[in-house]
């Protein structure tokens, strides 16, 4: 004789109440994931908006002999990089002259005419020392420049994609003239 027996009333209430706290507790990671993944998303395109600008600037010419100087220098505080006095730049068709702001270099703030294409809320900054001038990580050398690339965005939130605070993120990198 065998014995079929099945589930109680009970039995059957305590396991859902049981497997619904524990999808209450999944489903309540999943905003924190999302947030997670936007946010590396973000720091991603930063990242990856400095490493282009940095790759612009290893291709600029500065050279001594003939003098072509198109990396120049942020003279002003909190200003694009310029060329320095007394110098040049030419750079295929385009020619600016000592204390001309250097074109490929001007901010390019979000929202603006100078915004970068295709990244809508990003802000991308250069900033050039002269390491004769001022010394850059300790070091004074007249032929070398330190270019520092900022990124600029509104961090998402777990509530609004663009309703965080500002970040910034920033790439430093030293140039030796050639």
């Amino acid at each position: 004789m065998t014995s079929e027996r099945g589930f109680t009333l009970a039995e059957v209430l305590v396991a859902a109440f049981l497997v619904a706290v524990g999808l209450a507790g999944l489903l309540a990671s999943v905003p924190l994931g999302s947030f997670a993944v936007q946010e590396g998303k973000q720091v991603s395109t930063a990242t990856f908006l400095a490493n282009q600008k940095l790759e612009e600037v290893r291709h600029m010419p500065w050279k001594s002999l003939p003098a072509n100087d198109c990396l120049g220098v942020s003279t002003i505080p909190n200003a694009s990089p310029r060329v320095p006095a007394g110098a040049t730049c030419t750079l295929g068709a385009a020619t600016v002259t000592g204390g001309g702001v250097l074109p490929w270099f001007t901010d390019q703030i979000s929202g603006s005419a100078s915004a970068i294409p295709g990244f809508p809320g990003y802000s991308r900054l250069v900033r050039v020392t002269d390491c004769g001038v001022s010394p850059c990580a300790g070091i004074t050398n007249p032929a070398l420049r330190s270019v520092t690339v900022t990124v600029r965005y509104r961090a998402s939130t777990g509530v609004a994609i663009s309703g965080g605070a500002m970040r910034s993120f920033a790439v430093t990198m030293m140039v030796a003239q050639r």
